[in-house]
């Protein structure tokens, strides 16, 4: 699409319009009870969810998480008023296979665009790859029980015209396709402009942020007779490290393409600021709406930090399967079931919370495609830890391949290329940091782990032959 074809409007009438804007969607009268005479949100049986994803946070990058230079007020209210996880874990270190997990519940190697970690712009990558429209996701299971769905924020599952939110059961979509854009010019990190209103390439301005907590709260506060699923995939705090003020650092720093340069660990306070400012607004205007008692609120991170992110104890960032690749932020609220200030040690993996919401709206997975993640609920209601069951990651950089094993507080790791493999194993317990090797003194623990990733490697796609 030329740029005389991308349709550039108001934002105030953009977000005007959005909110007055219903959308088309056949209620089930098995889920929905009728609407109180007078009341613009109808009560109904089943709650409301509302997904909030950030990009690239990392598991400290919270101060109830232990960041030390700065506070996330609104976020750590949230932990307060339900479970904060101290065990969550992404389905990967990186941003495309994880939204796979989530969205459909699976283990992101069971599809191709799965194994694209993370999946390229569309120069690079066309739109030849992506999220299968037949393939069922939570927002298509929920839709067809009557739920009212949207996406706010970032995508990366696939372009247009083949792929997309609209393809995968959202009936509304505002936000970007690729992983990165500006946070002022809504460019990809190849100069292209990427910002849509469902399948329209459009012109806003406005700090990234602060437009996506503007569009989830115009969703939220639409009247409806019906429950809604919301995700609101923030594009915060992944690069180009700009601040709501560092708009010139837009049109300077990041008008060549280089992204991944600059920033600070004040401008990353600036980011994670309007982010925690914005999640507080949307939690807000539940309250406002009286939709907060009947809303089950997530909070979790795609993958684990970047260079500025605080880790606490854990090795490595983003890109690696140690602890601090992948170990997350995690919280979730639901008033009167889940108990508030919970902190739970429990193990999780990002499909569990596809499970968790499909748990709690009463929705059966799709029969052909059954979930590998967990109920959470009765850990959370209950008060009971679930059985102890293994998780895998697997994740591929170039020539370089890494796999990990966690079960219980055991975790195998191998990290190398066809060159030659590197093989560990660590007790999380009494060394989070992975620090001391314990193959040589625990063989049986190491050959056991070792033989469950070989057999779950089977169970999913081979490792992926074209570029990362």
């Amino acid at each position: 699409m030329t740029n005389s074809n991308v349709g550039s409007m108001n934002r105030r009438k953009f977000l005007g319009t959005a909110a007055a804007s219903a959308l088309t969607t056949v209620g089930s009268s098995t889920l929905i009870s009728q609407a109180v005479a007078g009341n613009k949100y109808a009560p109904h049986k089943t709650p409301n969810i509302l997904f909030i994803l950030a990009d690239d946070l990392g598991w400290g990058d919270l101060s109830i998480y232990g960041r030390p230079d700065y506070q996330t007020p609104n976020l750590d209210r949230l932990a307060r008023q339900g479970a904060r996880f101290t065990n969550a874990y992404s389905a990967q270190t990186v941003c495309t296979p994880t939204r796979v997990g989530f969205l459909t519940g699976r283990y992101p190697a069971r599809l191709e665009v799965g194994l694209r970690e993370p999946l390229g712009n569309i120069s690079q990558v066309g739109s030849t790859v992506g999220l299968p429209p037949s393939h069922p996701t939570v927002a298509s299971l929920l839709k067809a029980r009557g739920y009212e769905t949207a996406l706010v924020g970032k995508w990366h599952l696939g372009y247009l015209p083949n792929y997309g939110p609209n393809k995968s059961g959202f009936d509304k979509f505002f936000g970007h396709f690729s992983g990165g854009i500006d946070y002022f010019s809504h460019k990809d990190g190849s100069g292209v402009l990427d910002f849509y209103n469902d399948e329209q390439l459009i012109s806003v301005p406005g700090y990234t942020t602060e437009l996506f907590t503007e569009k989830a709260i115009a969703f939220i506060k639409k009247p409806r007779n019906q429950p809604f699923y919301l995700s609101l995939h923030y594009n915060a705090p992944h690069w180009p490290w700009e601040g709501p003020g560092d708009e010139s650092l837009s049109t300077t720093l990041y008008s060549n393409g280089n992204y991944t340069a600059g920033g600070s660990p004040e401008i990353y306070a600036a980011m994670i600021k309007s982010l925690d400012d914005g999640v507080g607004k949307v939690l807000q205007a539940l309250e406002e709406t009286g939709q907060a008692n009947n809303t089950l609120v997530i909070f979790v991170s795609d993958n684990g930090g970047e260079r500025y992110s605080f880790f606490g104890p854990f090795r490595n960032r983003k890109g690696s399967l140690n602890e601090g690749g992948i170990r997350v932020p995690t919280i979730i609220r639901w008033p009167g079931k889940v108990k508030p200030n919970q902190v739970n040690d429990q193990p999780t993996i990002t499909m569990d919370l596809t499970a968790t919401i499909l748990a709690a709206t009463r929705v059966p997975a799709a029969p052909k495609y059954p979930l590998d993640g967990v109920n959470l609920l009765p850990a959370l209601i209950g008060e009971k830890r679930l059985d102890s069951r293994p998780l895998f990651w697997r994740y591929r950089s170039g020539i370089n391949i890494q796999g990990a094993v966690r079960l219980g507080n055991w975790k195998y790791l191998q990290q190398g290329s066809n060159q030659g493999l590197n093989q560990f194993l660590y007790d999380l317990e009494s060394d989070p940091g992975e620090q001391t090797d314990l193959k040589e003194s625990h063989p049986k623990i190491f050959r056991h782990l070792q033989r469950q990733f070989d057999r779950w490697q089977f169970e999913v796609l081979p490792v992926a032959q074209f570029p990362a």
